[in-house]
């Protein structure tokens, strides 16, 4: 299978030498990997352009935008710029963060996933970060939720969901988006990919709000918000993001923000969220 992949970067010069190292180690290579340099004021692009020297397959594209970042909309603006630049010739296409490294098996192991079954639409492994000398599951959430990290998708299941979304919750929502058209997504805890910077970490306190309003644009609703944000603030052991996530929620319907999605897929957002819920009962 063709793999492209689409890395976007602002300033990540510490590591991503380490996620194209890893990834011209694998055992089946990708056809193509661009590099999203997006406003870095450090040395990635500089790093970038050494490995496009020795690898052809690497490629560097140079965009300029918001030192702020924010969830969502700057990273996927960034994949955005990458996918330009690309043809359509490829089976897989891949938006993976500059902070990862890859097992030498990865893109082989999910071609085996994607050739094995046809309505597979989305598969990736898991992140894990050091804690004490130890590589331990990043987990932040549940094990069928594809991290925005290493989103890796089917040609024909990215062009059905309309490819990605320039938000917070772009994915979630892409996740959501593949089951309503059914597809099916997989995660093979086999495949361990080493996270270098903990999620989150160079988040600005203007995302604060982001949360809320992407569960708002989902269509999820006040309960299901309610029930999502409290069950978040939990994991992160903080009363103040439960309030930031409500906060959200609200200014985006005050404001009669866009939805993400439409109102039939919203109907199917909220019935699949309402069965995760009743399930954790059975």
């Amino acid at each position: 299978m063709n793999f492209y992949i689409i890395i976007p970067a602002h300033n990540e010069a510490d590591y991503i030498a380490l996620t194209l190292e890893s990834l011209a180690k694998q055992t089946l290579l990708p056809k193509k990997a661009v590099v999203v340099n997006d406003h870095s004021t450090d040395a990635t692009a500089e790093i970038v352009m050494r490995f496009a020297g020795q690898y052809p397959w690497i490629a560097l594209v140079n965009s300029t935008s918001s030192d702020v970042h924010l969830p969502g909309a700057k990273i996927i603006n960034a994949f955005n710029k990458g996918l330009e630049t690309l043809d359509d010739a490829y089976d897989v296409i891949c938006k993976f963060d500059a902070d990862l490294i890859f097992p030498e098996n990865y893109l082989q192991q999910l071609s085996i996933h994607f050739n094995k079954n046809p309505k597979l639409g989305m598969a990736s492994g898991f992140c894990h970060i050091e804690k004490n000398g130890e590589w331990q599951l990043e987990n932040l959430t549940r094990k069928d939720h594809i991290r925005g990290a290493l989103k890796t998708y089917r040609k024909a299941c990215f062009l059905q969901i309309g490819k990605l979304k320039a938000s917070m919750g772009w994915d979630t929502v892409d996740e959501l988006l593949a089951k309503y058209y059914g597809w099916t997504i997989l995660t093979d805890e086999s495949l361990k990919v080493k996270h270098l910077k903990p999620t989150g970490e160079s988040y600005n306190s203007a995302s604060k709000y982001l949360q809320g309003e992407a569960m708002y644009k989902m269509r999820y609703g006040f309960i299901i918000t309610l029930i999502s944000a409290l069950k978040l603030a939990y994991k992160k052991r903080s009363v103040r993001l439960f309030n930031d996530y409500m906060t959200g929620f609200f200014k985006a319907k005050s404001k009669n923000t866009a939805f993400l999605v439409t109102k039939e897929q919203g109907q199917f957002i909220r019935t699949t969220r309402w069965k995760g819920i009743f399930s954790k009962f059975n």
